[in-house]
């Protein structure tokens, strides 16, 4: 890769974090840029146009196979790269026809089929996996909205939690279910019995949000910011060289659900994300108000919670089969 690469790269960067977009959609924009330039012969973007686009895009379909959405967010970090960092006129670029992603109808469990997950999780003994899993839920939470979830975002005794930075960067509040609350008390006892062993071995910090370590230099030692599920292991910050405890990772929960999920025999292709999606769909069945499950998942729009009413356990959309009346 040419020597000006690097360096836009970490313009690609600088651009990301300043608009406060994700770490994820980070490393994601940054390795499609770098992709593209690999394809294009390791030319400057600011060398090639619309036709460089296009054979990117066609290759990502046709030699790589990617779907609709992987293809589209190709194109969306392309364009951040031009409007953003590289100051270029984009019409061209929005211009280009975006991918159409085929209708797909999320898999939801039935309710009897949550019970029989749950019970094996609690048969396995996952320990804070298992509870988080329980909150997925009974919250509609995101996997990576329960792992980033701090102390003070938990509120007893208005029965709430406050998504911090969710999709999109926005907060929102959704419930503290009553099962769950029972189980998270004595956790978090536990975690605060963690938290002060850690201070008092000299660690006991955690990463802070934007520039909050800067504005508020102790707030990271803070009960408050810990996190509800922090990791097993600490870890020393090359940056502070503070002793800090990450949150627990994806992979935790993800295997726990995968092992309680094959022992259920549920034959559904189904993820931790799965979850939210039964959420969803069993508060629609209940009879709550599509715009109040739109604002307890964070949606944006009510079309987005719309596709729920496809799944609704209704029987062919509630319709009587002829063969039934006769």
């Amino acid at each position: 890769m040419p020597v000006a690469a690097p360096s836009l790269l970490t313009q690609l960067r600088v651009a990301i974090r300043t608009r406060h977009y994700s770490p994820r959609t980070e490393e994601a924009y940054v390795q499609w840029v770098r992709r593209f330039i690999r394809f294009s012969g390791l030319r400057h973007p600011r060398e090639l146009g619309p036709s460089d686009v296009t054979r990117f895009l066609s290759s990502l379909a046709v030699d790589a196979n990617v779907s609709a959405s992987t293809q589209n967010q190709a194109l969306a970090a392309i364009v951040f790269l031009y409007r953003d960092v590289l100051n270029m006129p984009v019409g061209w670029l929005n211009a280009l026809v975006r991918a159409k992603r085929p209708g797909r109808v999320p898999v939801v469990f039935t309710r009897d089929e949550v019970r029989t997950l749950f019970a094996q999780l609690q048969g396995r003994g996952a320990g804070a996996a298992t509870l988080v899993i329980e909150l997925l839920y009974g919250s509609g939470m995101r996997l990576v909205e329960a792992l980033q979830l701090r102390i003070k975002d938990v509120d007893f005794g208005a029965h709430e939690i406050t998504v911090r930075g969710g999709k999109g960067d926005r907060d929102r509040r959704t419930m503290l279910p009553e099962r769950v609350q029972a189980a998270l008390l004595p956790h978090l006892a536990e975690v605060r019995a963690l938290h002060e062993r850690d201070v008092a071995a000299g660690a006991g910090w955690v990463a802070l949000p934007g520039a909050l370590g800067l504005k508020y230099p102790n707030a990271g030692r803070e009960w408050s910011w810990q996190w509800v599920f922090p990791a097993g292991r600490a870890y020393d910050d090359p940056a502070t060289h503070q002793r800090r405890r990450h949150h627990l990772h994806e992979t935790v929960v993800q295997r726990a659900f995968k092992e309680a999920l094959r022992a259920s025999r549920i034959a559904k292709a189904a993820s931790c994300h799965t979850l939210r999606h039964s959420f969803a769909t069993h508060l629609l069945e209940a009879g709550y108000d599509i715009r109040t499950v739109q604002e307890l998942l964070g949606h944006r729009s009510v079309e987005t919670t719309m596709i729920y009413t496809h799944v609704l356990n209704r029987g062919g959309l509630g319709v009587k089969s002829p063969v039934d009346t006769l």
